[in-house]
């Protein structure tokens, strides 16, 4: 285990320890339970449902009693010791199983033998550890074989202990670090192979009851020699010692890294259930199994489950054998040939359907069982909610919503927004990417998985795309004149910037696959080198953007399933939850109707700049590039009036597309220096069309730079200086609204006004946006042109400000990329460089700019949202930043009275899905 990890974990689970303990085990069988299943915190959820299968539901479960996450917590603050009275509490409660089951543990006559297994809160499976058959020893041997007169099931069951037990006690407990990788139970594992393979076995029920006697003898003696220990031949020693080993693996290094993973608290602990052994594999009559009462898979109303004749639990999931269906709906092309559990023990069989249908309709949820049968007898070990993929986590809780199993709320949180973000886009296949080795890792900036072919400019993107070859754009940084490549691209890695860098925005906005800041990546003459590989143009690569991963090759792809009616149908049970209004960011009617599709109620950020760039604008960014570079009013004035119809044309489209709903058109706000052309040819067509010689352009352009261009002149700033641009820009908005009113098609512009830092600014602006409105109603004839204007907040100025702020504008936007940038002093483009260092040491939690931090740049909009609505009560609040999309920035805006959230097109179901439940967890209605 990591020392740095291991010491955060305990210190945190030591804060919990404070409290006294006031009973530190529950007890349940033979119709009676102690707990039940709403205590998950104490029992951990193994536990819980145990306590609630056996006192609630009356379902055959094994007796047994469960040590609670309370007492994990103790053993982990005070030196790996117990309660004082724990001993005797277990001792108790174990007379309380001999006397239900009719056998005593440690004696030699009718022995009990018992299963120790972990048990946290949350779900963790195979992260933590089990023993299985502790209470077998050379005294209980004989008297076990006598009462089984099975001779060969009590030895298999013993080289089971054997194995489990110097595995995880004696060795992982201990803290032993196997040499070479080559463990204890690899050892014994090899061992038992060659037996087989001496024999001509191929599964391990063929070995005779002698062989399995000398091979647990063989095993004990490796066990000393490796492990320097005798196997302890002790009952209460193998329990205390698997009860230890159990409490150990909450902190084993794969327990931790899953936690991590999945965001589980490590203070909560695990909980430690001991329970009486029943046995699978007394021979044809027995057997194990795991069932789901519906298809993990794909969510179908159907039971789905495997099981093992004559084996135990472990089995099932070693691969060893390979398992067979319980019945026809569960057969694959493995398990084909095999008998199903319906046609060997039909009787059996719908015991089991029948408990598995009592449990959904009790839990309301799919649950993932676990069962033994033991000489023509059902036990039931275990039921948990059971894990499922994204489809079929949608499909689940739209069914079950429809047949009215539960509410809408209960339905919006049977799905994360991961799981909701596989359905919309493609995947690499897991099978192949488990095959396939990492390469190079950066950040995960847009979903999902591409294969193509390697370039390393837009022009050659665009020339594989026009053959029909699929491409992976790979440059050190994009900059804005690689629009049309990326489009053309099947996804992009760059080898620098951050979450919010010009790659990460343009593919989120699109559900391109996206990694950027792959720092590792060397980039020279089309050649690229990293961790020793030499990847060259057109050889093949594949990207998972969800995880940040690089692959060399072409690995498989899996389709998404986006736009089905699963999907639609679970999104409209959201929309009948969430409050918040759900936006979009979009630049083109083509994305403001793929927008639509992803149920988006109008635009949150229209920025007028994009229209400069993508198919077809090569006139609009000649004509805007005219402007940019002129040296006199005239100029300037000329340039404009050229650019005007392009402009006009793209807002009235985009409008349009989005008819009834609201559209927010941010006024031009990127430094100017971007649109100059970077390339020669570019520079001396735009010198001749302005009729200047080339050095004078140059000149020009060199001009335009400024040391730190997000502070300079950019925004309201551009407005100020040339207020022509600003009467453009607002004179082609009310023209494309009028022309649409006219043609009897709703529209509702909002004009928003960037990088502000004071009202002054905001005032300035609305005296031209006011003339031009009498300008274009007067030659219009109409009386009214509905809008609203209001501004950006992205400084943090604006926001300390904001009653004042609050004066001229009629809504806040706020631009949380900036601000955040501004909170922090973060490069939002080169964050990348530091990052990974900065969360790898806790520096941070998280990057601020996926999701938003509440501390410092929450409380600004807290700040914000207070002062405005102060000054102006009807204040409309909304937000255009990246993190329109992420889950946790969504539930923090609900939590504030946002009247929206806006987002890339394809974030827009997960920010459906997050508003809704936002309301779930913090309140709010329709």
């Amino acid at each position: 285990m990591p020392t740095a990890v291991k010491n955060t974990t305990k210190a945190a689970v030591r804060k919990t320890t404070k409290k006294t303990i006031s009973k530190s085990v529950y007890y349940f069988g033979n119709g009676k339970a102690d707990g039940n299943g709403s205590m998950k915190e104490l029992l951990g959820g193994k536990g819980a449902n145990l306590a609630e299968m056996a006192g609630q539901l009356k379902l055959p479960v094994p007796p047994g009693f469960t040590i609670t996450t309370e007492v994990c917590t103790y053993y982990w603050a005070n030196k790996r010791t117990y309660p004082a009275s724990l001993a005797k509490t277990v001792a108790e409660n174990l007379k309380m199983v001999e006397k239900n089951v009719g056998r005593v543990f440690g004696d030699a006559k009718k022995p009990l033998l018992v299963s120790v297994r972990s048990g946290a809160r949350s779900s963790m499976p195979g992260m933590m550890e089990t023993i299985l058959n502790v209470g077998l020893t050379t005294e209980t041997i004989p008297g076990m074989i006598a009462d089984t007169r099975n001779e060969r099931f009590v030895y298999d069951a013993y080289r089971r202990l054997i194995m489990m037990y110097a595995d995880v006690v004696m060795e992982k407990a201990a803290g032993i670090e196997p040499k070479d990788d080559k463990g204890i139970r690899k050892v014994l594992d090899e061992k038992l192979a060659q037996i087989k393979k001496a024999r001509g076995y191929k599964t391990d029920t063929e070995l005779t009851s002698e062989e399995l006697r000398k091979l647990c003898a063989d095993f004990k003696a490796t066990v000393k020699t490796v492990l320097k220990k005798e196997f302890p031949d002790n009952a209460n020693d193998q329990l205390w010692g698997a009860i230890g080993a159990v409490f150990a693996s909450w902190n084993g290094t794969r327990a931790i890294a899953y936690r991590n993973i999945e965001k589980i608290p490590h203070e909560w602990g695990t909980a430690v259930n001991v329970q009486s052994m029943v046995f699978g594999n007394t021979g044809e009559t027995s057997a194990t199994g795991v069932a789901f009462t519906r298809d993990p898979g794909t969510g179908n109303n159907n039971f789905y489950g495997e099981y093992l004749v004559n084996a135990q639990g472990e089995d099932v999931v070693a691969g060893i054998r390979t398992p067979a269906p319980i019945n026809e709906y569960s057969r694959n092309d493995q398990s084909r040939h095999l008998e199903t559990l319906h046609e060997i023990m039909p009787k059996v069989y719908r015991e089991l359907d029948g408990i598995q249908k009592k449990l959904e309709k009790h839990y309301h949820d799919m649950l993932d069982i676990e069962f033994t049968i033991q000489d023509g007898k059902l036990w039931m070990l275990q039921c948990r909610v059971g894990k499922r993929n994204g489809r079929a986590a949608v499909k689940m809780a739209t069914d079950m919503f429809n047949s009215k199993m539960i509410d809408a709320r209960t339905a919006v949180m049977r799905v994360t927004p991961a799981q909701l973000d596989e359905l919309l886009h493609p995947v690499l296949d897991p099978v192949a990417e488990k095959a396939a080795k990492v390469v190079a890792k950066g950040l995960p900036a847009g979903p999902g998985g591409a294969a193509g072919q390697v370039v390393f400019n837009a022009a050659d993107a665009i020339a594989y795309f026009n053959a029909g070859k699929k491409c992976i754009l790979v440059r050190e940084e994009t900059n804005p004149e690689d629009v049309t490549g990326m489009r053309a691209a099947e996804a992009i890695l760059t080898a620098r910037g951050g979450m919010t860098s010009h790659a990460a925005l343009v593919a989120r906005g699109w559900g391109k696959c996206c990694i950027v800041g792959c720092a590792e990546m060397h980039i020279e003459n089309k050649v690229i080198t990293v961790n020793g590989v030499t990847i060259r143009e057109g050889d093949w690569i594949s990207l998972n953007g969800s995880k940040g991963h690089v692959y060399v090759g072409k690995l498989d792809m899996m389709a998404a399933g986006a736009n089905d009616k699963t999907l639609l149908d679970f999104l409209k049970i959201c929309d009948r939850v969430r409050t918040l209004k759900i936006r979009t960011n979009a630049d083109t009617p083509e994305d403001s109707a793929k927008a639509r599709e992803f149920g988006a109620e109008g635009i949150g950020l229209f920025r007028i700049e994009h229209m400069f760039y993508g198919k077809g604008s090569d006139d609009a960014l000649f004509n805007l590039r005219k402007m940019i570079v002129s040296s006199s009013l005239d100029e300037r004035k000329a340039a404009l009036k050229d650019l005007f119809p392009f402009m006009k044309s793209d807002i009235k489209k985009t409008l349009k597309a989005m008819a009834g709903y609201p559209v927010t058109i941010r006024m031009i706000d990127p430094p100017l220096h971007e649109f100059v052309p970077h390339n020669a040819d570019n520079l001396k067509k735009l010198a001749e069309a302005l009729r200047i010689s080339y050095a004078d352009l140059e000149k020009r352009a060199e001009g335009l730079r400024e040391n730190n261009p997000m502070m300079g002149h950019r925004g309201v700033r551009l407005g100020i200086t040339y207020p022509e641009v600003t009467e453009t820009q607002v004179r082609a908005i009310f023209e494309a609204t009028a022309e649409l009113l006219k043609e009897k098609v709703t529209v509702l512009p909002e004009i928003m006004i960037p990088v502000t830092c004071t009202h002054v600014e905001i005032e300035n602006q609305k005296v031209i946006i006011k003339r031009v409105y009498e300008e274009v109603l007067k030659a219009t004839g109409m009386k009214k042109i509905p809008h609203m204007v209001g501004t950006m907040i992205e400084i943090p100025r604006a926001a300390l400000t904001a009653d004042e702020m609050a004066g001229p504008a009629e809504f806040f936007s706020f631009g949380t990329n900036d601000l955040t940038q501004m909170s922090f002093g973060f490069s939002r483009d080169d964050i990348g460089s530091f990052l990974g260092d900065y969360l790898n040491r806790n520096i941070l939690p998280e990057d601020p700019f996926q999701s938003i931090d509440e501390k410092g740049v929450g409380e600004l909009i807290r700040i914000a949202v207070r002062k405005g609505r102060t000054a102006r009560p009807n204040l409309k609040v909304g937000i255009c930043g990246e993190h329109g999309g992420d889950p946790r920035s969504v539930e923090f805006c609900h939590q504030q009275g946002f009247n929206y959230v806006s987002c890339s097109p394809f974030r827009v179901p997960i920010a459906r899905l997050a508003a809704a439940q936002a309301v779930v967890k913090h309140g709010g209605k329709k």
